[in-house]
C-alpha cells in the first residue's frame, strides 16, 4: 500500500519523530513502496512559513525546502499536483472546506493511495488510513 503523508505527519517525521504514534511509525515502516510527499503539502508549508503571527514569529514550524530535502534524503517520492488532480471530484466528498485536505484526498484517490493523517476531520473518510492511538 502506498501512503500519502498528511502535512502534519511530514512535519513530525522531519522535526520530531517522537511525535508520531507507534501506529503511525508502524504504517510508515510497513509501506511496500516509498512514502509520498505531495506538492500540496509543500504548498501548505510554504504558505504558513511565509505568514507571521502579530508577535513576528512564523506560523510555520519548518521551511518547506527543509521538508523537501528531508523527503529526498530518506527516499520519499515527491508527487506533483497535476491538472488532472485539480479537476477531479472526490468520490466521497468532505464535510468541511479545507482545500489542502480535499486536494490530498483527491491525489490519494487518483493515485491509488491512502492518506496517513491524524486530522480528526478526516478520520472516517474511506481514503484516510484509520487512526489508532498508541496505548498509554
Amino acid at each position: 500500500m502506498r501512503l500519502l503523508l498528511d502535512t502534519h505527519i511530514a512535519i513530525w517525521a522531519a522535526l520530531d519523530p517522537d511525535a508520531l504514534s507507534e501506529a503511525e511509525r508502524r504504517h510508515m515502516a510497513e509501506a511496500r513502496t516509498p512514502l509520498v510527499l505531495s506538492a500540496v503539502s509543500v504548498w501548505e508549508l510554504r504558505l504558513k512559513w511565509h505568514s507571521f503571527h502579530i508577535s513576528g514569529s512564523r506560523k510555520g514550524q519548518i521551511a518547506p525546502a527543509s521538508v523537501v530535502a528531508f523527503a529526498t534524503t530518506i527516499g520519499w517520492d515527491l508527487l506533483p499536483l497535476t491538472a488532472g488532480h485539480a479537476a477531479a471530484e472526490l468520490a466521497q466528498p468532505l464535510g468541511h472546506k479545507d482545500p489542502f485536505d480535499e486536494l490530498l484526498l483527491v491525489q490519494a484517490q487518483h493515485e491509488g493511495m491512502r492518506l496517513l493523517t491524524r486530522d480528526a476531520k478526516l478520520i472516517g473518510h474511506p481514503l484516510a488510513l484509520p487512526f489508532t492511538p498508541s496505548p498509554a
